[in-house]
């Protein structure tokens, strides 16, 4: 009993807290929001995010941070849809945007592991280089008319009432929960986060270690955006624009510290279930998608505000604690002077 109520006072406890509350909330105030249909809306809308906040999880842990996740996105399905309107065949214009993902992250990768730039400075530079590669591509136009089995993948289902992009995120969580939190590499990240000088005199290769994420971020970044032009059917210049807002507030909100070092896989998954059962339930209430984005952006500022605060007084609560505690007793008896 003492260890569930030790669970319960956690960040996770919180949010599980949160998101029993959203749900007995959104329950009450609409008779559709436990349908079964409703169940597969609330992950649909959002699948391509969630599937991305997984790899951005490992990037913030390890002390680093990606802003050009959402134009990578953008830049894929881009050149997907400019291949394909080009005579290419389809399977072709896939391989080449998850190619041009995977290229786009090592490029991140090389100037923050390899050159040492700050990773904020980098991917703000490459979110903006990505998203003007994306609208070169395509200009003002809008390219649909995919093949049927393509836009299949983004809006039939497979099993069940579940589409491939939803099986992708529950492989890819279980995969990111045992490479996190049970492998070595996992403990690397975390080492890193907390402070790289250990790590690099401990042995790890960290500029290694750095380079995989960042190409395991633009890579699966590339896949979100493929899987979106698929689920949408259509692509423009602009598509995956601010996605990047609601990924990282998933993954601060779960928990994970913007400094890197701590954070579980299990809080980002209540955060991803509490983010989604809000813009849910704001969905069914015909709350406009503007203030949506505010809800999400005070959400942000929240989860980066709150642990800090909470960090500092500890702290104080344990400076004021070690300043009241009496002095050890004296050991031995003093000698006197002959």
């Amino acid at each position: 009993m003492a260890r569930v109520i030790q669970r319960l006072k956690s960040w996770e406890g919180m949010l599980l807290i949160l998101l029993i509350g959203v749900i007995a909330f959104n329950a009450w105030q609409s008779p559709v929001y436990l349908s079964a249909q409703n169940f597969v809306n609330l992950f649909q809308l959002s699948i391509e995010k969630i599937i991305v906040a997984l790899v951005m999880t490992f990037v913030i842990i390890n002390g680093e941070i990606d802003l050009s996740v959402a134009s990578m996105m953008g830049l894929a399905a881009c050149m997907l849809a400019f291949l394909y309107k080009a005579g290419q065949p389809m399977v072709l214009a896939i391989v080449v945007a998850l190619f041009i993902g995977l290229i786009g992250g090592a490029f991140n990768g090389f100037w923050v592991a390899r050159a040492g730039l700050p990773s904020l400075a980098v991917t703000l530079a490459t979110l903006i280089m990505f998203r003007g590669l994306a609208r070169v591509l395509l200009e003002d136009r809008s390219i649909g008319d995919f093949p049927q089995w393509f836009d299949d993948l983004g809006q039939q289902t497979v099993i069940g009432p579940f589409t491939l992009s939803f099986l992708i995120f529950a492989v890819g969580l279980v995969v990111a929960i045992v490479v996190l939190h049970y492998t070595g590499f996992g403990r690397y990240v975390r080492v890193i986060g907390n402070s790289k000088d250990v790590a690099r005199y401990s042995g790890v290769q960290v500029p290694r270690v750095k380079m995989i994420l960042y190409s395991a971020s633009g890579l699966v970044a590339a896949l979100g955006g493929v899987l979106l032009a698929a689920r949408l059917g259509a692509v423009r210049g602009s598509t995956a624009e601010g996605f990047e807002l609601d990924i990282i507030t998933i993954v601060l909100l779960g928990g994970v510290s913007i400094f890197g070092g701590t954070g579980s896989m299990f809080g980002v998954l209540l955060s991803i279930l509490l983010i989604l059962n809000l813009r849910n339930g704001m969905g069914l209430l015909n709350i406009s998608g503007n203030a949506q984005t505010g809800v999400i952006g005070a959400l942000l500022i929240l989860s980066v505000l709150v642990p800090n605060i909470a960090s500092r007084l500890r702290q104080s609560f344990r400076t004021r604690q070690a300043a009241q505690a009496p002095p050890p007793p004296a050991v031995g008896k003093a000698v006197s002077a002959e």
